[in-house]
């Protein structure tokens, strides 16, 4: 069992602490990677060694926001602290050696079951970047602008640029006071949201002519196989982002993404819903979690037997 901390006592145990790892989820987003760079540059303000471990996943959306901080090969950490990650399943390959001696574990999932020697856990914060926040400025009451942009990386993309319902009051003064620091958020506004390849438009084509409406079209299932990426010549990067096109239809309440993944024959369920509906319920059928408004999970059926597997928990609920 973990100890908890608050934000202010998360702190202390990093002022008495040196030599940090900062480890990142598999198929990383925009709040582990802003996150993880955020703190790392926090830290080394701070005067401590601190690193992040490359993520061999992540992708030219993200990196530029983290590989500054990466750890060389022989570097030996005393601790090791993970953002945002709440299950065993999201290390990366590299990562899993340490998965036994995780020092620190920051986090914002209601769902999260590590075990760590601390775990900051704030479960009404919107992404694991607000929690960085109230860390850092514990540490030093202010942070820099090259933070100030990582953090801002973290907040927007776990809320959809301030859309989601996950969005609250403390979310926006955060990013206000990111701002004032030096987030260049026109520049992130437009490099995160605004702008398009061809490849992604491509597969957003085939996504949306590919949509299933079932339960009085009040759920939307949404497709992307291995062969529309081929076609489209998408990779990780076009599609960042694309789970929330089902549930910005009219009157859809549940948007089931289904992806086939690349690299092995099991398929990627991203669920988001709006409320009543508990996305975390539906994916912890499968062994998976997340928030009540978005959560996921992974499992090794084919597309048409997923679906059925879905509406039949589905059926329970609506």
């Amino acid at each position: 069992m973990s100890n908890k901390l608050t934000p202010y006592q998360t702190a202390d145990w990093l002022k008495t602490q040196d030599d940090f790892l900062i480890i990142t989820h598999r198929r990383p987003d925009g709040d582990t990677i802003g996150s993880a760079g955020a703190l790392a540059q926090g830290l080394l303000e701070l005067g401590k060694t601190a690193y992040v471990l490359r993520n061999p996943e992540v992708t030219p959306r993200y990196i530029r926001f983290v590989e500054d901080y990466y750890a060389p090969d022989d570097f030996k950490p005393k601790n090791v602290i993970i953002v945002d990650i709440a299950s065993p399943d999201l290390f990366t390959k590299n990562a899993e050696m340490y998965k036994d001696n995780i020092s620190l574990c920051i986090d914002h999932h209601k769902s999260n079951s590590l075990n760590a020697d601390f775990i900051c856990l704030e479960a009404g914060r919107a992404s694991c970047g607000e929690v960085i926040f109230d860390i850092l400025m514990a540490i030093s009451g202010s942070v820099s602008s090259a933070t100030a942009e990582r953090l801002y990386v973290a907040l927007s993309t776990d809320t959809g640029c301030f859309s989601f319902g996950n969005t609250t009051a403390n979310t926006l003064f955060v990013a206000s006071l990111l701002v004032e620091s030096g987030a260049p958020n026109k520049i992130l506004n437009k490099h995160l949201f605004r702008s398009k390849t061809y490849s992604r438009i491509n597969v957003e084509s085939m996504l949306i002519s590919g949509l299933e409406f079932r339960f009085d079209n009040k759920v939307a299932f949404a497709v992307i196989t291995k062969k529309m990426m081929e076609t489209a010549g998408a990779d990780e990067d076009d599609i960042d982002d694309i789970t929330t096109i089902p549930t910005s239809i009219k009157g859809v309440k549940i948007g089931i993404t289904i992806r086939e993944l690349a690299s092995t024959n099991e398929c990627k369920i991203s669920v988001r819903t709006t409320p009543p509906y508990d996305a975390q319920a539906i994916c912890a059928h499968f062994g998976g979690g997340g928030h009540k408004l978005a959560a996921g999970c992974s499992i090794n059926n084919n597309i048409d037997e997923i679906k059925e597997m879905l509406c039949a928990v589905l059926e329970t609920m609506i």
